[in-house]
């Protein structure tokens, strides 16, 4: 049985799981480059930043040092964003438990990594970076799984994919618990456009959940027919991307985490998209570029303004008729306003 895990990355989610996993008697050392948080973390067991309210259990201890997080661990689970991960990685590769392919590498982060100015898949890129033993070996996370929820033990389904089913299967186990329930997959190119794609498709959910409060031409109705018309971009990008099994899409790893992004309040990218409506939001950027240099200036991270860039790239490349895709670009690119890309794409004189 495994005895001790790292997580790298303190954020709400990477904290959740820590807590589920400390729960089954398992020791996690998590880190972070926020010293203020790893003390808070230590001492009054909580992550006031992300994950306030919740109680960590004791035998989860967090550090600054990476090197403390990873070294010796049988498994590692990398936590951060999509947009520092590499940096993270980058950390690991001086760990010596790293170097020689001890660890068992299970990563989270949901979006696409730029390369040579081509956007990548995660699990691709990390590849290329960590040593030889790696390829085809790490693990990938995804499902429907608001950190707040899973952190207070609701009823959570997730995905362990891997094209190496023992690892698949210990990460599995290492997760399930009588309120998390795991599933396995090979379908790695799938599961991953899967969790970057429906981050771009909740902004489009929550641009038109903020029209539906001033607009009798919007309602329920036109929300789920966003959100089937996002399942069909999501398929036909990660078919062209090479996903290996249709009912990825239809899973908790395609259409269970779309719908619980687009409509959950826990939700940083529907927020997003509501906030560019009520409180005009991207009147602070000049166009997308800006708004993607300035992300920081924002009070949390929506993961799929970051994606979009990137899916919108893949489109491109590929010949691919995306259009929820498009109306987001040119939204946060400010190609246009949010209410008449909205009546273009339902057709509609207006909103």
């Amino acid at each position: 049985m495994v005895k001790k895990i790292g997580i790298i990355g303190a954020g709400a989610f990477g904290t959740s799981l820590a807590k589920v996993v400390a729960e089954k008697g398992i020791d996690v050392t998590m880190w972070s480059f926020d010293k203020e948080g790893c003390d808070q973390i230590n001492t009054i067991k909580e992550n006031k930043k992300f994950l306030p309210g919740i109680k960590l259990p004791d035998n989860i201890f967090a550090t600054t040092s990476i090197l403390e997080a990873a070294e010796n661990m049988e498994i590692l689970i990398l936590a951060s964003p999509s947009l520092f991960i590499l940096d993270s990685v980058k950390k690991l590769l001086d760990v010596p438990s790293v170097k020689e392919g001890k660890a068992t590498i299970g990563i989270v982060a949901k979006g696409f990594i730029p390369n040579n100015g081509e956007p990548k898949l995660i699990l691709e890129t990390i590849e290329n970076y960590l040593p030889g033993f790696y390829r085809d070996n790490l693990v990938y996370i995804s499902g429907p799984s608001h950190a707040e929820e899973v952190a207070t033990g609701g009823y959570t389904g997730l995905i362990s994919a891997s094209k190496n089913p023992k690892n698949s299967i210990m990460i599995r186990e290492l997760l399930s618990t009588d309120s998390v329930n795991v599933f396995s997959s090979f379908d790695v190119v799938g599961v991953q456009i899967s969790a970057a794609v429906k981050n771009v498709i909740a902004i489009a959910f929550g641009v038109l959940d903020a029209i539906k409060e001033r607009s009798s031409k919007i309602g329920d109705n036109t929300e789920s027919l966003l959100l089937a018309a996002g399942l069909n971009e999501i398929m036909t990008l990660g078919r062209s991307l090479g996903a290996t099994h249709p009912e990825t899409f239809t899973s908790i790893a395609g259409v269970g985490d779309l719908d619980v992004t687009c409509r959950s309040i826990h939700g940083r990218n529907r927020r997003f998209g509501r906030d560019i409506i009520i409180n005009n939001i991207l009147d602070n950027f000049k166009d997308y570029n800006d708004l993607i240099e300035n992300l920081n200036k924002l009070p949390y991270l929506p993961e799929g303004a970051v994606a979009v860039g990137h899916a919108y790239k893949l489109a491109q490349k590929h010949g691919l008729k995306l259009p929820i895709i498009n109306t987001v670009w040119n939204i946060l690119n400010k190609n246009s306003t949010p209410e008449e890309e909205v009546k273009k794409y339902l057709n509609l004189a207006e909103v």
